[in-house]
């Protein structure tokens, strides 16, 4: 292959986010060569991981033979751009992660964080799992959820009309109806 057909080959780019929090589990899962290598199997040239407060720093790396190229960084005044971007994200179970992304019409992994207390996020993820919305796992299942994911068939998520609900509350606090 020349260098012209490398350069113009689609970049596919996986986003990885854990938000404001430490969530080392997830970036040391993504950071497998067992992931980057199915990663690529599917197709994705680039991984840039959202890091947060974690500790651990993920292995800096080119794109070469069997492996997507990857990146990362700590925080930014704003994910949207990334998320836009992004062909595939990988995302903690924050729900303002998870709808803006899905809003977006984004692939969504959802990867909950089991060290946080009184884990409700993992009852959001798994719900929106069930919805066929995006596909949920945890740390040590996010190889086999990608070696088994197809984005094709996610259900592009809907959000919900609150018109009724701000009308039936407007009416019960005297307020005119439009």
């Amino acid at each position: 292959m020349s260098e012209r057909d490398d350069t113009m080959k689609e970049k596919r780019v996986v986003f990885v986010t854990v938000g404001t929090t430490c969530f080392d589990a997830l970036v040391r899962a993504v950071d497998t060569p067992e992931v980057k290598n199915e990663l690529f199997k599917k197709g994705y040239t680039d991984i840039l991981i959202q890091m947060g407060r974690g500790s651990y720093i993920p292995t800096r790396l080119t794109a070469e033979n069997g492996s997507p190229a990857l990146d990362y960084f700590t925080f930014s005044s704003s994910i949207a751009d990334y998320l836009k971007s992004a062909s595939l994200v990988i995302s903690h179970a924050g729900s303002g992660s998870i709808f803006e992304t899905l809003r977006l019409g984004k692939p969504l992994i959802v990867v909950v964080n089991e060290d946080l207390m009184d884990n409700h996020q993992s009852e959001l993820a798994e719900e929106l799992a069930d919805r066929k919305h995006l596909y949920c796992a945890r740390p040590q299942t996010l190889y086999n959820t990608i070696s088994d994911m197809n984005p094709g068939s996610l259900v592009p998520y809907q959000p919900g009309d609150a018109k009724p609900v701000a009308k039936l509350i407007n009416r019960y606090l005297g307020f005119a109806e439009d």
